[in-house]
């Protein structure tokens, strides 16, 4: 899987400031593009969809957006895109909720002449989308995994891991994300292509979440039914992160030293990094992952221009720095307070 490639690992926070405050690529008259979100609840796509307008608004671009009811309705997001072929417009942006079954219907669009770009969640496979602008969401798990690991120190080689996960469809996100904490951590991950085939007797199991705070409950409540011992809490997000700590306190284990790791970013997610519910959290941008998809929409409509990629990668890479207050050597990471300067929602 080429998109595990980890060549450009955190990013400096310089260099995500100056790329998300890039001009525009040209202003566009009576151009059309759609953003479509898994959700209008998560804050992540909350703010996606604000950098996505913002930048719609600076360059004259007319935007729609549709979201799903809930993480994993493909079939809102199937309907949206028939929407937008039939509104005539000139590129999509979407978060597919199910990687593989909005294949075909992104397939349809591009045979439209519209430009679809992933964001954040690469299509599966990833080229069945013109381009991907997302986290390396791989590397955004192996920070967080080794983080944890080399925070146990010794005791690592008894953990006991919860994994909370997305999705039963397993997403191409959901996937990257548990892979790379699980070879972080340095745990044989078997087919890095699907969750759940792993044999090592420190993982107690995965449920699922959804995504979200209930879900982050229900799963965590689940997991603990099945070893009330769970000492590492590997999330998917940060929404179910704040579930699976609400379950934790219900059990009385949330000053037991249970480490929670999670990706997003987010500003209640460095705020609960700073208050010490959340070990470390993988940080990234999704402001710029969705002004960089308008500015691309852009320069499609004027000339066809392709979107390009990162050197050695099949995605465009948008950064990811690991966010914590206790910095381990060997593990790359800015603080809470520099984390609170880039965060969002």
């Amino acid at each position: 899987m080429t998109i595990r490639n980890n060549l450009l690992g955190t990013v400096a926070v310089s260099v995500i400031m100056a790329l998300a405050a890039s001009p525009g690529v040209v202003a566009a008259q009576e151009v059309g593009a759609c953003l479509i979100t898994k959700t209008d609840t998560n804050p992540f796509f909350v703010k996606m969809k604000e950098g996505a307008s913002a930048k719609a608004d600076e360059l004259g671009i007319n935007l729609s957006t549709f979201a799903g009811k809930i993480d994993g309705d493909n079939e809102s997001q199937v309907a949206a895109i028939e929407t937008c072929i039939a509104s005539g417009a000139s590129g999509i942006l979407i978060t597919p909720s199910d990687t593989k079954a909005i294949v075909p219907s992104v397939l349809r669009a591009r045979e439209a002449g519209l430009l679809v770009i992933a964001l954040d969640t690469p299509l599966d496979p990833i080229d069945a989308a013109d381009a991907t602008f997302a986290t390396d969401n791989f590397e955004a798990g192996r920070l967080i995994g080794a983080w944890a690991a080399a925070t146990l120190g010794d005791k690592a080689a008894n953990a006991k891991i919860a994994m909370l996960d997305l999705a039963e469809s397993q997403p191409t996100v959901g996937v990257l994300r548990d892979q790379g904490f699980l070879a972080g951590f340095g745990i044989d991950v078997g087919d890095a292509s699907k969750w759940g085939d792993e044999t090592d007797p420190r993982i107690v199991g995965h449920d699922v979440t959804s995504g979200n705070e209930e879900g982050g409950r229900t799963a965590m409540e689940n997991l603990l039914l099945k070893d009330p011992e769970i000492n590492v809490v590997y999330t998917i997000n940060e929404p179910a992160a704040a579930g699976a700590y609400e379950t934790l306190k219900a059990f009385g284990r949330e000053n037991a030293g249970v480490l929670i790791v999670s990706v997003d970013g987010g500003c209640p997610g460095v705020e609960n990094v700073a208050e010490g519910v959340i070990g470390a959290t993988s940080q990234q941008y999704p402001l710029l992952m969705a002004s960089m998809g308008v500015e691309a929409i852009a320069a499609w409509a004027k000339d066809k221009t392709m979107p390009k990629t990162t050197p050695g990668l099949d995605f465009f890479n948008t950064g990811v720095n690991l966010v914590t207050a206790d910095p381990v050597d060997g593990v790359p990471s800015i603080s809470v307070a520099e984390g609170a300067k880039l965060c969002w929602g």
